[in-house]
């Protein structure tokens, strides 16, 4: 029983705190991470090159360039090799080279913009059911509290709510864990995105 009474201040504070988290930017209440959010990426912030205008759009009708696109997107292809591929695929197309790399980087932003939408969307879910995991944690350690206090306790019911709350809070201390790593996804996205960009200039250049 003692036990279970060192831990519900910890249990309480923690499922408090991650409310208190969330309205760290009033904007986006659901937005659970330190970076702070950017809808979307600026495609001035990425790329520098000729303008874009005339093949938004257009690189889906070219299933070479929507393949690659597609392909270096894929952040398991490592970066050095992705900028290798670019490299080849506009050295061979030759005079066509200025409209090859235009279409290849509206390719990459279009689909590595989905992507980023698509991670920060999920981070969003996943807080709002955190959200609703500390307020079922605080609701539970205080029917602990309760069930503890009562004279005489019944000690089958302490026990039970009380291994309960410990794997309720061990999944909620998983998520977190994901959650954090997971931020770093769309930073890594953008990176990803600018440097590509960069080697499609430097191509065109």
């Amino acid at each position: 029983m003692t036990g279970w009474r060192t831990g519900l201040g910890a249990l309480l504070a923690m499922a408090l705190s991650t409310q208190v988290a969330s309205a760290a930017d009033p904007r986006y209440p659901d937005w659970p991470c330190t970076q702070a959010k950017v809808p979307e990426i600026s495609l001035a912030a990425v790329w520098a090159g000729p303008p874009l205008d005339d093949v938004q759009n257009k690189w889906k009708d070219d299933a070479k360039v929507s393949a690659l696109a597609i392909k270096l997107a894929a952040r398991r292809v490592p970066l050095e090799e992705a900028q290798k591929e670019i490299t080849e695929f506009l050295s061979a197309a030759a005079a066509d080279k200025a409209n090859a790399g235009k279409l290849l980087f509206a390719g990459l932003f279009d689909t590595l913009n989905g992507q980023r939408a698509s991670v920060m969307n999920g981070l969003e879910r996943v807080m709002r059911k955190q959200r609703e995991a500390a307020e079922k944690i605080r609701d539970d350690t205080l029917k602990l509290q309760a069930l503890q206090d009562a004279t005489p306790p019944d000690q089958a019911k302490v026990d039970e709510l009380g291994n309960q709350l410990v794997w309720e809070t061990r999944i909620f201390e998983d998520r977190g864990r994901v959650v954090k790593f997971v931020c770093e996804v769309p930073t890594a996205i953008d990176q990803r995105l600018f440097a590509l960009g960069r080697t499609i200039q430097q191509e065109l250049d």
